[in-house]
């Protein structure tokens, strides 16, 4: 099967097609069909080798982080899922034709989007829905700043607060601001024009961070939030000074499946979009790295096989 490939960390040049053999599921393991990967930016870092301390590779290793697809073959003591199930889930390898999964981390995938459209959720939905609903806590009537609304974890972070009742503040340029708009989004700001604090006319309860920023655009977050808040990133630790009234906290989603059924079943009720910038071809993948990595990308990029 054709497969996505590293042999070695690097540039976006160190990305190879390879014809490698399809594998075979193991015990309690599928093989699944692949229908299409996602792209995420954290796979810029996989790659480049800065993510080893945490996610050493077994090099070649297979990119691919997420996947939607079709059961095609079912391992001994898998008893949930048959051939021919269509399913998504996270976990590497999936940049390919075909790639194993363990059974007990894949869902049934929505049945109102296309299935290749579906990759775009196991990682951005499911970092969505814990910053939102365990992080943050968000509850109605609650003032939410979405910093980062125009990326793929931001259109989900975006909706999922609304569907929480919140009045919901996104940041993003312009060329993200009608989809920012779409997903409900009662507020905007461009943050290339305009600081944040002359944007608000109130603090709000809770800040979502969704993009990298510095020690001092961590610290105008923290202002922005009254007494009793809480800063939530999902990138780089913000913190609040000492004795400071405002909570921070910086968290790595999980791989959870109750919290991405739950997604699922919001897609198919019509409550999230899964919106998708870009379908490209999977021997496109290092281009795409390209791309994102000189600022030419925004929200869900998927890549089929």
């Amino acid at each position: 099967m054709k497969a996505m490939q590293i042999h070695r960390y690097g540039d976006a040049s160190v990305i190879r097609q390879e014809d490698i053999p399809r594998p075979a599921p193991g015990r309690g393991e599928v093989l699944i069909q692949v229908a299409a990967t996602s792209f995420n930016p954290s796979d810029i870092g996989l790659r480049r080798g800065l993510l080893r301390a945490i996610f050493p590779l077994d090099l070649p290793y297979t990119l691919g982080g997420e996947v939607a697809g079709t059961v095609v073959e079912v391992g001994d003591a898998v008893h949930t899922l048959a051939v021919g199930d269509r399913v998504i889930g996270r976990g590497g390898g999936a940049a390919a034709e075909y790639v194993t999964a363990a059974a007990d981390t894949l869902v049934a995938a929505p049945t109102t989007i296309p299935l290749a459209h579906a990759a775009a959720i196991p990682i951005a939905g499911v970092t969505a829905w814990q910053a939102v609903f365990e992080q943050a806590r968000i509850t109605p009537g609650q003032r939410v700043l979405v910093n980062g609304a125009g990326g793929g974890v931001g259109g989900f972070a975006v909706q999922l607060a609304k569907h929480a009742g919140a009045h919901v503040v996104a940041t993003a340029s312009p060329r993200s601001t009608d989809a920012v708009r779409q997903f409900g989004a009662d507020q905007i700001i461009d943050y290339t024009t305009t600081p944040f604090a002359d944007a608000l006319d109130e603090p709000v309860d809770a800040v979502l961070n969704l993009v990298v920023v510095s020690a001092r655009q961590a610290a105008t977050l923290v202002q922005l939030v009254r007494p009793g808040g809480v800063v939530v990133s999902a990138t780089v630790p913000v913190k609040a000074p000492t004795a400071s009234p405002v909570t921070a906290a910086h968290f790595v989603a999980r791989n959870d499946t109750s919290d991405l059924a739950a997604l699922v079943r919001l897609v198919d009720a019509g409550v999230v979009r899964v919106d998708i910038t870009a379908s490209r071809p999977l021997t496109d993948l290092a281009s795409v790295h390209r791309d994102a990595e000189s600022g030419r990308t925004r929200g869900k990029i998927i890549l089929v096989p």
